[in-house]
């Protein structure tokens, strides 16, 4: 007593707060022994972030990031991370941060629950380990599985026009006006809409080279189910030919020509707010690369690499001898194209098809007596699928269409299935390499009263059945497997 009485008002008050504070840390630490990890009380490390927290991820999201609050020790966070179901994948470390890239892409139309508990941080200077983290529990999933293809049942009201299928929920939706015959379509990035070309039935002075460009929403991943639709290019002036969408939605490539003036032929880019201009270029079949920045086209012997940032009327790259462009890898360093051997009599009848990577460097993969139709890569990039043509011998010149797979670390080609006939075939990969998808074109050369619906060749379109080639574990375990829909040209939505 005092004592107490000597101290001053400051001296009690700091005793006070001492006592106060003792007793906090004392029921701090005893009440964290009693209810363990999962006690509020408990101030071990934590997750700050998660890049795939309630996301929506795709084929083209193949890593995703863990960011801690402090240096944990990576083989304990390693080996008690959980992906329900499981995503084989391989981890990398940045400070605090954990990378892990997965092997393939996720399947398609499914939830994942990701959890981690029991790891420890680690101090950095001993190399010790620390206390327990706060256990850590999020969900993701993927898109929904979705294709879109243009439909031939006349009895659904379907011929002509472009119809959206959810594999994942088991729906159909038509996502065009019945007036609108869709020729042709490519997908935007993660399949919220759709770019297609298209002639008004309600015109019959028109034909097929009057059709023009339109976008229409496809309600994927949004409460929204309407499906908006918008004029992209008209005909007025011009008339529009092939077009290919950039992988990124933004630039759109065009052949125009002029009503007038058929000598006035070439290439149009359209991009988003901006008017449709002429990039005086001409040539074949043309390719934007998957960096939305540059466009291959034939040019005399040879490919050309030209800029759609700063038009030039010389290339930036030029790759003779090639003659087609088939196709790019998803990551852009690589083209699939043919050469016609045009300058080797020897080999003047026969096609071989070959990569070439971002250094030049070429790789032939195979020759051909016939025609290379398409190819697409798997998500992975390891095999490359082809639809391929031979002759048939004989004093007719016949052609005999085949699927080929070709495995990309061993060159080595198997032959797949083998088909009929081989009209308007393109491939569409699944963006979770669920399997390949393609068309069969059932015409009628007597139907002269359809003056829109027609093959490239010119022949009506009466019907059509959608293919999906499942790839297996070895090439003699493929299978080919129907599909309940009318229709052709079937695209995957990313």
């Amino acid at each position: 007593m005092t004592v107490l009485k000597t101290m001053t008002r400051i001296d009690r008050l700091a005793l006070l707060l001492i006592v106060i504070f003792s007793l906090m840390i004392g029921i701090g630490v005893g009440g964290e022994q009693l209810c363990g990890v999962d006690c509020p009380l408990n101030t071990g490390p934590r997750v700050r972030e998660f890049s795939w927290q309630e996301q929506r991820i795709g084929g083209d999201d193949t890593a995703f990031i863990l960011t801690f609050d402090r240096p944990m020790d990576a083989v304990g966070v390693e080996d008690n991370l959980v992906i329900d179901p499981p995503l084989p994948g391989k981890t990398s470390w940045a400070g605090k941060r954990l990378a892990y890239t997965l092997l393939a892409p996720a399947p398609y139309g499914q939830d994942y629950q990701l959890t981690l508990r029991g790891a420890r941080e680690k101090f950095a200077a001993s190399g010790n380990l620390g206390k327990t983290m706060q256990p850590f529990s999020s969900s993701f999933r993927t898109r929904d599985r979705a294709l879109a293809y243009v439909g031939t049942d006349e009895t659904q009201q379907e011929k002509g026009r472009l119809i959206l299928y959810n594999w994942t929920k088991d729906e159909k939706r038509i996502l065009t006006p019945p007036n609108l015959v869709v020729l042709d379509f490519q997908v935007y990035p993660e399949g919220k809409a759709i770019l297609f070309s298209a002639v008004d039935r309600t015109r019959p002075a028109e034909g097929i080279q009057d059709s023009q460009l339109y976008r229409v929403s496809t309600g994927l991943g949004e409460d929204d189910t309407s499906s908006d639709l918008e004029l992209v290019l008209d005909n007025r002036t011009y008339q529009n030919l092939q077009f290919q969408l950039a992988a990124d939605g933004e630039a759109i490539a065009v052949q125009r020509v002029k009503r007038d003036d058929p000598a006035d032929f070439g290439l149009w880019l359209v991009m988003p707010g901006e008017e449709p201009q002429p990039l005086g270029l001409s040539g074949g079949d043309f390719a934007i690369a998957p960096d939305g920045k540059t466009i291959a086209l034939p040019q005399g012997k040879g490919i050309g690499i030209f800029s759609l940032e700063d038009i030039q009327e010389e290339p930036l790259d030029f790759l003779p001898r090639f003659g087609q462009v088939v196709t790019f890898s998803p990551d852009g360093t690589t083209a699939v194209l043919v050469d016609f051997n045009s300058d080797n009599p020897e080999l003047r009848y026969r096609r071989s098809l070959y990569l070439v990577n971002s250094r030049n460097q070429e790789q032939k993969l195979l020759d051909t007596d016939g025609s290379v139709l398409d190819c697409d890569f798997n998500p992975t990039e390891t095999q490359l699928y082809c639809l391929l043509t031979e002759l048939i011998p004989g004093d007719e010149y016949r052609e005999q269409p085949y699927f080929a797979q070709i495995d990309l670390e061993t060159q080595t080609v198997y032959r797949l299935a083998q088909l009929t006939q081989y009209q308007d075939i393109a491939l569409s990969m699944a963006p979770d390499g669920l399997g390949l998808l393609f068309s069969q074109v059932v015409t009628d050369i007597t139907d002269v009263e359809e003056p829109f619906f027609r093959t490239a060749s010119g022949e009506a379109i009466a019907g059509g059945q959608l293919w999906l080639i499942v790839p297996g574990e070895t090439p003699d375990q493929t299978q080919l497997e129907a599909l309940p829909f009318a229709g052709v040209y079937p695209r995957w939505l990313p």
